[in-house]
């Protein structure tokens, strides 16, 4: 399985702009699906942006419009851009890739998964 390492996560005002990096090591990176997900305090963990090995990305109503996943497979990264944040963004952001873009898009247990970064949105 891939190693997983999140990074760029802070404290954000509304409206303000981030961009979340998952670096992998130990797997071939090109070969997986990526996806990011967040948990809020005392809500269940949620898909925000699935990218496949080729196609298009998969968005979560709420990141639609604001959240551009991407990759970078020289680097060995994905990335979640996020725009116009609000203060419902806060969370821990955790970063996740399988071979299979379904484990990915449903959360599956089988998920090589980062250590997660948070990010907190004050208003």
């Amino acid at each position: 399985q891939v190693q997983l390492l999140e990074s760029g996560g802070g404290l954000m005002q509304a409206g303000d702009s981030l961009r979340l990096s998952c670096t992998a090591s130990g797997g071939a990176f090109s070969s997986y699906s990526m996806g990011w997900f967040r948990q809020a305090p005392g809500k269940e963990r949620e898909l925000v942006a699935a990218l496949p090995i080729v196609g298009s990305a998969f968005y979560a109503d709420s990141a639609k419009d604001r959240f551009t996943i991407s990759r970078d497979n020289a680097k060995n990264t994905v990335y979640l851009q996020m725009n116009s944040l609000k203060p419902e963004d806060t969370a821990v952001y955790y970063c996740a890739g399988d071979v299979s873009y379904w484990a990915v898009r449903t959360g599956h247990k089988s998920l090589s998964w980062g250590q997660g970064t948070q990010v907190t949105v004050s208003s």
